[in-house]
């Protein structure tokens, strides 16, 4: 796979990642589990594009932050 993201967008998606990965915690120990479940699902997708530093969705698009 060819690096698609980097620099500030890696930082955001990280940052993001962990903010959902809260979000998804408080809402399951409150019994929301639908809310928990997309803000995990959503913490997930963030977390591996930060690492890999790869978007499927950037590719689509046609958009390159890597430096």
């Amino acid at each position: 796979m060819e690096s698609n993201v980097g620099g500030r967008d890696r930082i955001a998606r990280a940052v993001l990642a962990v903010v959902l990965s809260v979000v998804a915690v408080k809402a399951l120990a409150g019994g929301n589990r639908s809310r928990g479940a997309l803000a995990g699902v959503a913490a997930l997708g963030l977390g591996v594009n930060a690492v890999t530093c790869f978007c499927g969705l950037n590719r689509a698009l046609g958009i390159d932050t890597a430096e």
